[in-house]
């Protein structure tokens, strides 16, 4: 079977994919789109009206119709992926609730308003996030696949897209998530509106952020007062989130004393909402969606709320001792008093409030 004759099931819909661009990979974030509108409907506001900007197929626009009854708009610049979304907007009998339009992200974003704006291009949603920020009403899912200058691989590009320095060290997954976030809220703060983080992730090469939109200008400083950087110490791990747009930064590693290294600005406040996700989980469990989905967002849940994990494999092979569980690294630094949880950016790796030395001294 060739990709122009492929069929795509998904749910309650099908769609033939045509010319236009499917990814077989993202199936997972797309039962995690559709919980999260589901979860955020019954319990956060009200949505009626969404926006799949960069729509391709229009599956994960169309699933949003089917399942959810949203009043959907559909659009994509390609003249052939519009083709093909209305023959599947037909074809699943979609037409009195779904509209499609050819346009450019940003003209688009412009001229009308969503309760929810979706933004999942190939690369850096950096282009239009101001757009969007102006144009969702109640809530935002960004998504942006350019890994590579998000986690400091690409420094350069990361510093030109996200006005942010990067940093490609074990926990640059993180830290790309953050950076997207942090620019996610500076640019809602340009219009008086704040972040309010419900469930952000990065999973294969793919980083993934949900954030209602609160408005006013008292709740886009809150928002700009969790931007920071972080100060990381290349040489023995240690690592310490300032807060501020324009901290004084510690110079000199407190542990070994060698030179810290600074990432930032960034998102420093919480990247997930416990209840929020607990929600999605739910829906995710009604619909009977897949394992990863659900295995996902419940780590997501209970994630500690710190700034940066640690490998556990990377601590393990500087003490020149063997690894054990991340249960029960969890378990030793609870009964040491300190908080621990397993985190989603990694099955090797964990979170904690404890630094490093204190980390070191518990495993040994």
């Amino acid at each position: 079977m060739t990709i122009n004759q492929q069929r795509i099931t998904e749910h309650a819909v099908t769609v033939d994919v045509g010319e236009a661009f499917y990814n077989p990979h993202t199936t997972t974030d797309r039962e995690i789109t559709i919980a999260s509108l589901a979860a955020f409907d019954r319990t956060v506001d009200h949505i009626e009206t969404y926006l799949d900007t960069f729509s391709a197929t229009g599956i994960r626009g169309l699933r949003a119709a089917a399942e959810l009854g949203l009043v959907v708009t559909l659009n994509d610049r390609d003249p052939d992926a519009v083709g093909t979304i209305k023959r599947n907007i037909v074809s699943n009998g979609l037409g009195h609730c779904c509209e499609v339009t050819n346009e450019d992200a940003n003209v688009l974003l412009h001229k009308k308003r969503f309760d929810v704006v979706d933004i999942d291009p190939f690369g850096s949603p950096a282009p239009y996030l101001a757009a969007a920020s102006r144009s969702a009403r109640r809530m935002l899912a960004i998504t942006a696949t350019d890994t590579a200058p998000l986690c400091g691989a690409h420094l350069k590009s990361g510093i030109r897209k996200y006005a942010a320095v990067p940093m490609n060290n074990e926990y640059h997954a993180e830290i790309g998530v953050r950076v997207l976030m942090g620019a996610i809220a500076r640019a809602l703060a340009v219009v008086d509106r704040a972040m309010v983080p419900l469930l952000s992730y990065a999973r294969r090469h793919y980083h993934r952020v949900y954030a209602g939109v609160s408005r006013g200008a008292a709740s886009a400083d809150r928002s700009i007062a969790q931007m920071g950087f972080i100060a990381h110490c290349p040489h023995c791990g240690f690592r310490i989130p300032v807060a501020g747009l324009a901290p004084i930064m510690p110079d000199v590693c407190r542990i070994c004393g060698n030179r810290m290294q600074a990432t930032g600005p960034l998102w420093l406040g919480a990247l997930h909402n416990p209840a929020f996700c607990e929600s999605v989980a739910q829906e995710l469990r009604n619909r009977e969606s897949g394992g990863d989905a659900i295995k996902l967002v419940e780590i997501c849940k209970c994630e500690l709320a710190v700034p940066t994990f640690y490998d556990q494999h990377r601590i393990c092979h500087a003490l020149k001792i063997p690894p054990i569980t991340i249960d029960a690294v969890i378990d030793k630094l609870g009964s040491a008093g300190f908080s621990a949880s397993r985190t989603h950016f990694s099955g090797t790796s964990f979170k904690t409030d404890a630094d490093i030395r204190e980390i070191a001294e518990i495993l040994r």
